[in-house]
């Protein structure tokens, strides 16, 4: 009786809670889609053709790192649909296609942080075991782990294909969204909790940890030896590993946690739950950019193509500077020859 109670008192409480008015995610995704979508084919198409083309010598960081732009890349193809959607906030294109581009996000955000975690695990082996983890730092094995993170993403995307991801309306069709408060309380909250333990907190405790024990590593007397400059680079390098994990995957996937005990009626108090709706949207497009930061990641984390960028740099100045000369040359020339002209016209008319 007291279970029965419970449940109902619950379900009046939530029900009777004003509605949070969320209708700005539309025009919020649209626009920060349509944003990430340009900006994240352009900087991971220039990151696959340096990696691929560029690039001389690859090491296993550079495995991981190309992993990463390919997870973007696929990510970033589908949201021409999502955009679509958001704008005439209809999906015709089918229960297929929404699955698919539902996976595809999860696919990329997770991915996006196993593998950023692979790199940080990877530089923590190097800095603090650099001698120890040579055998276990090979390419051989960074194909390996790859292929095990591909694996792992698509087994706990997965899941969502099984669920009913379109519902027809009057006019409309929605892809993803307006499920049932008992979907969520039996199938959706578990599948939340898996990716959420597997796919977040675990990586997170392995990032924060590992960039830990490099910083005090690095503060060691033992690694006084080491030049200013690639301590600095180091420091720079967690700096950002650390500041894009954090700022594009914790307002998430925290959000993501709070958004489910929403949906399962275990959090029940009006002002919170209006916030947790306001913020989902705009966790949920911090995620997305992603896309957009991984490229700095890259930058900062590959010497070789800092300097590979900074080669063309250079050769694109010495390009100009030469057309610049040449010019120059070009109209000294026809200004000796105009004044040379003007000379004999001169000349000719005294005579």
């Amino acid at each position: 009786n007291y279970k029965n109670w419970f449940k109902v008192t619950n379900t009046m409480v939530s029900n009777s809670c004003i509605p949070a008015n969320d209708s700005f995610k539309y025009t919020l995704y649209g626009s920060v889609f349509s944003l990430v979508f340009v900006l994240g084919v352009m900087a991971n198409c220039a990151a696959l053709y340096i990696f691929t083309c560029s690039l001389k010598l690859r090491n296993e960081t550079t495995t991981y790192m190309i992993n990463l732009a390919i997870s973007d890349l696929l990510f970033v193809f589908t949201l021409p649909f999502r955009i679509f959607y958001f704008v005439t906030k209809n999906w015709p294109f089918g229960d297929v296609l929404c699955k698919i581009s539902v996976a595809l996000f999860y696919t990329n955000m997770y991915g996006s942080i196993f593998f950023l975690t692979c790199i940080s695990v990877d530089r923590f082996l190097a800095i603090v075991y650099p001698f120890r983890s040579r055998a276990l730092r090979t390419k051989k094995n960074a194909k390996i782990v790859c292929f095990a993170v591909w694996l792992i993403v698509l087994a706990g995307s997965a899941p969502a294909s099984f669920v009913q991801s379109t519902n027809k309306g009057q006019n409309t069709t929605t892809c993803f969204e307006n499920f049932s408060d008992s979907t969520w309380k039996t199938y959706l909250s578990k599948i939340v909790i898996f990716i959420e333990t597997v796919g977040f907190f675990i990586p997170l405790i392995l990032n924060v940890s590992c960039s830990t024990a490099v910083l005090r590593t690095l503060k060691k007397p033992v690694t006084l030896s080491r030049s200013k400059i690639n301590k600095t680079k180091i420091l720079q390098m967690i700096i950002v590993h650390l500041t894009i994990f954090c700022f594009c995957f914790v307002p998430y996937n925290i959000n993501l946690v709070l958004y489910a005990l929403m949906r399962t009626r275990v959090l029940t108090n009006c002002s919170v739950r209006f916030v947790i709706r306001i913020m989902y949207p705009i966790t949920l497009c911090i995620a997305v950019s992603n896309c957009c930061f991984d490229p700095i990641v890259y930058y900062f984390t590959s010497e070789t193509i800092q300097n590979s960028i900074k080669r063309k740099s250079r050769m694109t100045q010495r390009l100009d500077s030469k057309f610049t000369e040449s010019t120059y040359t070009e109209s000294f020339i026809q200004h000796n020859l105009r004044s040379l002209k003007a000379k004999i016209f001169e000349n000719e008319s005294t005579v």
